[in-house]
């Protein structure tokens, strides 16, 4: 008589799949969609005097939208080469499959630049940011560690340095708006603002690009990786932030900021804590110490590169438990984060379509932004679960095949 094992269920966490990697990465960038959703329909300020941040504004405002970025820079990584970078003619062929996806993206955005709407789109500089990482992306790891440092750090100094020129030429390069088809014809601003003096200043953004390039160059299925990116991102964005905070409160650095902008009674204060758009940082170099969103200062850079990094690295821990538990608990968000240029575009266009208007009756700020973040999450969840691609994905996807092979085939 012979004895045969029986096969028990094990509850042993199992090896993180790629497939399950991937389903981190989409949840993370999910969130970055929904968090630049709700600075766009949501107040980031209070409307008084003090202009007071909200919630809103004091989480999400700055790191939303580089999250985004971070996360462009990992898909590449992953897209192209994960931990070994192509090398020889499948790099040539990656830069032409990635370039011709940019140049869709900035199709796009450009598109939605002629919509009269009252929030910055970001997919003309995605684009460029595309265009830009590409000698990068035959780096091995080191030296792009040493490249995102170093890019971090010298880039905001450079463009501390550049943008008064910049905007003392006559006109300013500097569109003031968001860009569009006709831009094409004045490429001299356009270029100035893409880089430079826009809302999301490419030269310095570069960073986030190349930090995304190193996670993505890890191996991000081994069980310590995701842990190492969640505390070392969280001590790198509390870190840059304390010291952006020290020497502004601490050491003098709002004091001389509000010297050199002469305005008394400017909330200053509320605008380092949410958002320093629109502020000419020029006459200071104090302006270089502040960690304020949107200032893309070294240690903004820093601060939301390091949140980046955190949320991509508790993203990959709840698709590791949703492999032990076998329970897709990312499902909501990576169904949107599968496909963000076709909802974050049709969430554009939906916006356009009350600008300088009342909203609907019945409707408020909040109901408007759960409404819409509903509609992301349910639309994409059929997709994924269809295993379709978003109609822009599509066009995204075909370029890249189109730019790797010359030709564009079934997928």
């Amino acid at each position: 008589m012979t004895s045969r094992a029986t096969a028990r269920p094990s509850r042993a966490p199992r090896a993180s799949s790629p497939a399950s990697r991937l389903r981190g990465i989409d949840a993370a960038r999910g969130l970055a969609l929904l968090g630049m959703m709700a600075t766009h329909l949501l107040p980031t300020f209070e409307a008084n005097a003090d202009l007071t941040p909200t919630w809103i504004g004091l989480t999400f405002s700055g790191r939303a939208a580089a999250l985004f970025a971070v996360l462009a820079g990992v898909g590449l990584a992953l897209s192209t080469g994960k931990q070994v970078p192509p090398e020889g003619t499948a790099l040539n062929a990656a830069r032409r499959g990635v370039a011709l996806r940019a140049l869709v993206i900035a199709a796009v955005g450009l598109s939605l630049g002629g919509l009269e709407v009252n929030l910055a789109i970001i997919l003309v500089h995605y684009a460029l940011l595309f265009l830009c990482v590409l000698p990068f992306l035959g780096l091995k790891l080191k030296a792009l560690c040493a490249w995102a440092v170093g890019w971090t750090v010298l880039s905001p100094v450079l463009a501390y340095l550049l943008r008064p020129w910049l905007m003392a030429a006559d006109p300013p390069l500097h569109l003031g708006h968001n860009p569009s088809w006709e831009d094409l014809s004045t490429p001299l601003p356009l270029l100035g603002d893409l880089f430079l003096t826009g809302y999301y200043p490419a030269f310095q953004w570069l960073a986030y690009l190349l930090v995304g390039l190193v996670i993505g160059r890890l191996p991000l299925t081994k069980a310590m990786v995701p842990v190492l990116l969640l505390t070392g991102g969280t001590a790198v964005a509390a870190l840059a932030k304390a010291l952006g905070t020290a020497a502004m409160e601490n050491w003098g650095g709002r004091a001389a900021l509000e010297q050199v902008l002469n305005a008394p009674g400017y909330p200053l204060d509320s605008v380092l804590q949410v958002n320093l758009t629109g502020i000419r940082q020029e006459g200071s170099w104090w302006w270089l110490a502040s960690a304020a969103p949107h200032s893309a200062t070294s240690l903004d850079l820093a601060h939301t590169s390091g949140v980046a990094a955190a949320v991509i690295g508790a993203c990959l821990l709840l698709g590791r438990l949703a492999d032990w538990l076998d329970l897709d608990l990312l499902l909501p968000l990576r169904g949107a984060g599968a496909m963000t240029l076709t909802l974050y575009s049709a969430h554009v266009w939906v916006v356009s379509g009350f600008y300088l208007k009342p909203l609907p009756a019945g409707w408020t700020e909040d109901g408007m932004y759960f409404a819409q973040a509903a509609i992301a999450i349910i639309v994409g969840t059929v997709f994924v679960l269809l295993k379709w691609r978003g109609p822009l994905e599509y066009l995204g996807h075909g370029a890249n095949q189109l730019g790797r092979s010359g030709r564009v085939g079934p997928g």
